[in-house]
């Protein structure tokens, strides 16, 4: 069985973020898809968010506003690809509903929850872009702090359901 540390990107473009996470993967998946709970978890603090639409269904549509501490906001928004509850969630910004192409697209998520024999889920986050310099800018916009910050806060939040 893989651990954390043994996850890697699998091409050039990809960014990997894998943790052992004390919750089971239903806990984890449901605050991934429970609107409510994201100003809780979904970005590194004092930076918050707040999910305006989420259609958890392959095609539906999801929007998510980040708020910024100096009042900057950053709109994300995208199609679900792929939804296996408790297991898989996978989206991406390279669409819009409808499969409207977004020309400015950043990345494609799959995000995975993996139980443990001790009760434990392996939580991987593995994040495709498009091409190395989305992957880089990815990266410079600090991924690994950031995606870390957030799967701690996650993991809080998901051992409180």
């Amino acid at each position: 069985m893989a651990t954390a540390a043994d996850i890697a990107p699998r091409n050039d473009r990809e960014l990997v973020s894998a943790f052992l996470m004390e919750a089971t993967p239903d806990q984890l998946f449901k605050a991934w898809t429970t609107p409510a709970l994201y100003p809780e978890w979904f970005c590194p603090k004092p930076w918050r968010a707040e999910v305006t639409r989420m259609d958890l269904r392959p095609g539906g549509g999801n929007e998510i506003m980040m708020y910024g501490p100096d009042g900057e906001t950053h709109p994300n928004s995208g199609v679900y690809l792929e939804i296996e509850p408790g297991k898989k969630l996978v989206f991406t910004d390279a669409y819009a509903e409808g499969w409207i192409p977004n020309p400015d697209s950043m990345m494609t998520a799959v995000i995975t929850f993996e139980p443990q024999a001790d009760g434990k889920t392996l939580y991987v986050a593995r994040v495709g872009h498009p091409t190395v310099e989305k992957k880089t800018q990815h990266e410079t916009m600090g991924f690994h702090d950031g995606w870390g910050v957030v799967a701690q806060q996650l993991e809080a939040v998901a051992r409180t359901l």
